[in-house]
């Protein structure tokens, strides 16, 4: 028979985890403090979709961009010798007679980019004020003005403007240069501080000297920005082909207020 003092309690036998923390009632949990929210604000996730939207595209665009500015070796080829058969064009308008203007003054409208454009047809084109397409300027008619037009005729056209069209031109497109600045013509005192010495001091002074080229043709002129008109609708088909035979660039006489008044 076993000895009774080496009988072992029931308690002794409990596992070492029995004292393990008691799981708390639902009551116990409720009263404990819940864990805060990781909450972001509506706005700051539009502010970040917005942001990853934005560099989405530009990298759309830049890949774009880089994968347009690779030209092959035949693409300059290409283009050398169109600007080469410009100038060829360019060399044989020059040898004509300079054409005789019918008119005091003529305006002239750049209706061409800039593509196959010879470097020195630029030049005159920026000599003339002629910078971007459908810009337009005033300018009295001589051996040098007549001598430009050919080298820039497949890339403007120009004629003789009628009053109406000089009058809204200047009253509507119209920009004074002020320090190097556009400003419109609505005062009439902005004309009389720059041109009063010319003893032009309004809009309707300046309509005058430039209408019947008067003498102070040139100050007027050099006043004011050169227009830059709308692109018409129609009546411009993008041919360099001179309009006398079909096209759209050269002389056009007084029909030129035909395309002035699409483009006004």
């Amino acid at each position: 028979m076993k000895d009774s003092s080496t009988r072992l309690q029931a308690s002794d036998l409990s596992p070492p985890f029995s004292a393990a923390r008691k799981t708390p009632s639902p009551s116990e949990m409720a009263e404990e403090d819940p864990k805060p929210l990781n909450y972001i604000p509506e706005v700051i996730l539009k502010k970040r979709k917005s942001r990853e939207a934005w560099a989405l595209r530009k990298k759309e665009q830049f890949q774009h961009k880089s994968f347009q500015s690779i030209k092959k070796p035949e693409d300059f080829i290409h283009e050398y010798r169109n600007q080469e058969v410009d100038l060829l064009r360019t060399k044989r308008r020059v040898k004509r007679k300079v054409p005789h203007a019918n008119s005091n003054v003529l305006i002239i409208i750049r209706i061409q980019g800039k593509k196959d454009m010879h470097p020195r047809t630029r030049k005159v084109l920026y000599s003339l004020g002629l910078r971007s397409m459908f810009s337009a300027v005033f300018v009295k008619p001589s051996e040098g003005i007549m001598a430009k037009l050919q080298r820039v005729e497949p890339y403007v056209t120009y004629g003789y403007p009628n009053l109406k069209n000089i009058k809204e031109l200047i009253y509507k497109k119209g920009l004074a240069r002020m320090d190097g600045r556009k400003v419109p013509l609505t005062d009439n005192n902005i004309i009389e501080q720059e041109l009063g010495k010319f003893g032009v001091v309004c809009l309707e002074d300046m309509v005058h000297q430039i209408y019947n080229a008067g003498p102070h043709f040139k100050e007027v002129v050099k006043f004011m920005w050169p227009f830059v008109l709308n692109k018409p609708a129609d009546g411009l088909k993008g041919s360099k082909t001179l309009y006398k035979e079909g096209g759209d660039t050269g002389n056009r006489e007084d029909l030129i207020n035909e395309l002035i008044d699409k483009m006004n």
